[in-house]
Parts: C-alpha cells; sequence; structure tokens
C-alpha cells in the first residue's frame, strides 16, 4: 500500500467569462439529468423551453448545453509531435474483441508512462480522442477504447451513443476497460507504469480499476466520477487525484463516503473541488465547460502523471 498522505480539500474559484450566456443552473442540472439518463431529449428541451429568462431563447441555451465537438480540438491529429493510430485488444472476459484510440509520442528517448484515457456513457467521442491525444502530446503512450465497439463503435451523435452504450452489460463494459488497461500498460515502449484518467462514467470506470486491478494501475484522476462498489474500495493501493466540480450535486453525494472509505484504508488521495463549476467542466465541447478550472485541473493531472508514472 502507498504511504497514507494528508488529504488536500482546494476550492477553486470560477471563472466568470467562461461563458457567453448566462444560463440559469436549473438547465445545468436538467441537462446532466438528459445526459445521464434520467429525462429524454423531449422531457429536457420541454423544460428549457419552459425557461423566463430575458434574451434567452429555449433555441440559445440548448445549443449552449448540447456538444459541438469542432471546440473541442486542442491537439490536431496531424500534429508531428504524435502518431495516432487504431488499435484492437483481447477481452476474453468482456465482449471478446476491443478496439481503441492509440496516441504514441513520435520522439520516445528510452520508454515512456502509459496512460488509459476513459470516455463518458456514450463511447469514444472527438472530445475524448482530443483528450487522449493531449496526453501523448505531455510525453505518454495514451489509449482510449471505445466500449460500443462491438456494436460498430462510437455512431457520430451522443444520443444514439448514449442507448448504445445502455444496451449492453455493464459488467462485459468493465472487463473490457480491465483487458484494455493490462493491454496499454504492456506496450512495448511503455516503462511499466500505468495511470487512468477518465470523466463521468469513466470516472467510474478509473475509480473501479484502481480497485479491481491495484497491481495493475500505478495511478488514477477521476473526474465527477462514482466510487467503485464498497467492498473493493479496501483494494485500492494506487494515489488517486479526485477532481469534481462543486455545482455537481449528483456526483458529490456519493464523496462523503468514499473519503470516508479513502481514509480509513489510508489511501493516499487529494480531493479539488472547483467552485461553481458544473459536471462535465473539462469537457471544452458544451457551456458546462469552464475554461480556468478546467486548464487548473487538467495542468494538475499532468504533473501528476509524472510525478507517480516515472519509472
Amino acid at each position: 500500500m502507498q504511504n497514507p498522505v494528508t488529504p488536500n480539500l482546494t476550492t477553486e474559484s470560477q471563472n466568470t467569462n467562461s461563458k457567453e450566456l448566462q444560463i440559469p443552473q436549473e438547465a445545468f442540472d436538467w441537462y446532466d439529468e438528459y445526459a445521464h439518463g434520467f429525462i429524454d431529449r423531449r422531457t429536457f428541451l420541454a423544460r428549457l423551453g419552459k425557461l423566463g429568462v430575458a434574451g434567452l431563447t429555449m433555441s440559445m441555451v440548448s445549443s449552449a448545453l448540447l456538444p459541438n465537438y469542432a471546440l473541442a480540438e486542442q491537439v490536431s491529429f496531424n500534429d508531428e509531435s504524435i502518431k495516432a493510430t487504431y488499435q484492437e485488444f483481447d477481452s476474453p472476459e468482456g465482449h471478446g474483441k476491443g478496439k481503441g484510440y492509440l496516441v504514441v509520442p513520435t520522439v520516445i528517448d528510452d520508454k515512456a508512462p502509459t496512460v488509459l484515457v476513459v470516455h463518458e456513457n456514450r463511447g469514444l467521442n472527438p472530445y475524448v480522442k482530443d483528450v487522449a491525444r493531449r496526453v501523448a502530446k505531455a510525453g505518454f503512450i495514451a489509449f482510449a477504447p471505445d466500449a460500443l465497439h462491438t456494436l460498430g463503435g462510437y455512431p457520430g451523435n451522443d444520443d444514439e451513443g448514449r442507448a448504445m452504450q445502455k444496451s449492453l452489460d455493464k459488467g462485459k463494459i468493465e472487463q473490457d476497460f480491465i483487458a484494455a488497461a493490462k493491454f496499454i500498460k504492456g506496450h512495448e515502449k511503455g516503462n511499466g507504469k500505468l495511470g487512468v484518467v477518465g470523466f463521468c462514467f469513466g470516472g467510474y470506470i478509473s475509480n473501479m480499476l484502481a480497485a479491481r486491478i491495484p497491481d495493475v494501475v500505478d495511478a488514477a484522476v477521476p473526474f465527477y466520477g462514482t466510487p467503485a462498489s464498497a467492498d473493493i474500495i479496501p483494494n485500492i493501493k494506487a494515489p488517486l487525484m479526485i477532481q469534481l466540480g462543486e455545482l455537481d450535486k449528483r456526483v458529490n453525494a456519493t464523496w462523503p463516503d468514499y473519503e470516508k472509505a479513502l481514509k480509513a484504508i489510508k489511501a493516499n488521495y487529494q480531493v479539488f473541488i472547483y467552485e461553481g463549476v458544473n459536471h462535465g467542466f473539462h469537457n471544452d465541447s458544451t457551456g458546462r465547460y469552464d475554461e480556468k478550472a478546467a486548464e487548473l485541473a487538467w495542468s494538475r493531472t499532468i504533473a501528476f502523471f509524472e510525478e507517480h508514472l516515472d519509472a
């Protein structure tokens, strides 16, 4: 087990200029319900239509909240410092075969750490592929599996992707990510160290992998993810960096019990709660994005991996 450290609870100030529209908080809460399957698209849009906010139309609000993946490219796939390909891997306990987006720095002096990048609850969309490129740009070997591979892969829109992922057996999806973690950790240019970073559903997978395969995961950064089941949390050995948004009531409600469980095993963890931002604040394709919080959280993530994944 890692040596315990004193938990670090930090609250960050909001970047008030990060959104052009002053969207009411209830709209963000409704979007969270919609994005996680608690209400359908029609109900979500109907609620938006009843917002009585001067100067805002339903079209303006829905356009700001729904993803626009043209906004989410920070690192081009043509960037000469990285090389992106698709790789299949075996997943005998999952769906038999998996497939992911592999991004490798074009120059690796000796060996490089590996990082598994885990998408949200809708498959491997352009935002998460860009995150994988950002990881590789920082000098890591990045691998972003697509849970929808057996159904043909991410379909090009989130509504269909969300329905497809919901149709799959959760246990088999988890086994696919376990297989993916072992696959990328064994990369021929890897240094034998593995980090995991994930968002929303991927945040849950990050927590789950740290608990389910503690001898494989060397560091994990769950962004606004729910914890692993209580019975396996005591298995965690890897250091964790928990990233949460202050306004994310749904996920934050799970944090007190998770923190209690981590303290009980003297886990090496730190948590950052970013003031005034919502679930999904790192996703730069929607109006939930907060540039200041996202950039700070990402710089901390990269520094964390550099600290814990060097051979």
